[in-house]
């Protein structure tokens, strides 16, 4: 792909998921765009065995950014990072196509593998504010992470994962859209816990309400039957 093109397809893709946007030339002011263009030629250095080129193109482009993609890490067409501030994304990280991270996601490793140590990330997969994916563990395509999410095992396709750590807490194989960026409106696990455990407890409270009175009708029934002993006995 040529650059004029490159750049065009990457203007499309900002304009397409930032809401903020107004006009075309705005794009050459994004983080996103920068980090992203930038990260091409560092690849492509690292690629070619360049290692110290490449590094040295990728810490500059963190300095100005704020973006840190190491340029060993394979990323498809069309990843869009908004705001972008705190991203880190590892050497040997993959990424696929039209990927959405937030500012503060990191794409992280355990520390304690060899090799393949960061996380695959499927086609269309949206990963919100401050989630933090850790490990080589697949992210299945059309899914989405929650704001704040923690995530340390595999994501099935087409799921909603919130918490920490993460849950999945939706999986109704329907594609979503890369248009859809809400970060907001995910189910919370813990308030239908909670909810969960309310109904259970009110439900027993109503059984033992029921045991009480029972037990107190058993106890009249016992008063009567002594107090007609006591008078037979006279």
């Amino acid at each position: 792909m040529g650059i004029i093109n490159y750049i065009k397809e990457e203007m499309q893709i900002i304009k397409e998921r930032d809401p903020a946007i107004k006009s075309s030339m705005e794009v050459f002011l994004y983080p996103s765009f920068k980090a992203i263009l930038r990260y091409r030629m560092a690849h492509s250095l690292y690629v070619h065995k360049h290692y110290f080129l490449a590094r040295w193109l990728s810490q500059r482009t963190a300095r100005k950014t704020g973006i840190e993609i190491h340029p060993g890490a394979t990323i498809g067409k069309g990843l869009f990072i908004d705001h972008g501030i705190g991203v880190v994304i590892g050497e040997t990280a993959m990424i696929g196509d039209y990927v959405t991270l937030y500012q503060g996601v990191t794409l992280g490793g355990t520390g304690k593998e060899q090799g393949k140590r960061h996380p695959t990330i499927g086609n269309n997969v949206m990963i919100s504010a401050g989630a933090k994916v850790i490990g080589s563990f697949t992210v299945g395509e059309n899914s989405k992470i929650g704001a704040g999410s923690v995530v340390l095992s595999e994501v099935p396709p087409n799921s909603t994962v919130v918490g920490v750590p993460g849950r999945v807490v939706k999986r109704d194989n329907k594609r979503v859209p890369r248009e859809d960026l809400d970060q907001v409106h995910f189910p919370d696990p813990l308030q239908h816990d909670m909810s969960g455990l309310k109904k259970e407890n009110d439900c027993l409270k109503g059984e033992l309400k029921k045991l009480y009175d029972t037990i107190d009708l058993l106890e009249k029934k016992i008063d009567r039957l002594s107090e007609q002993n006591e008078k037979e006995e006279r």
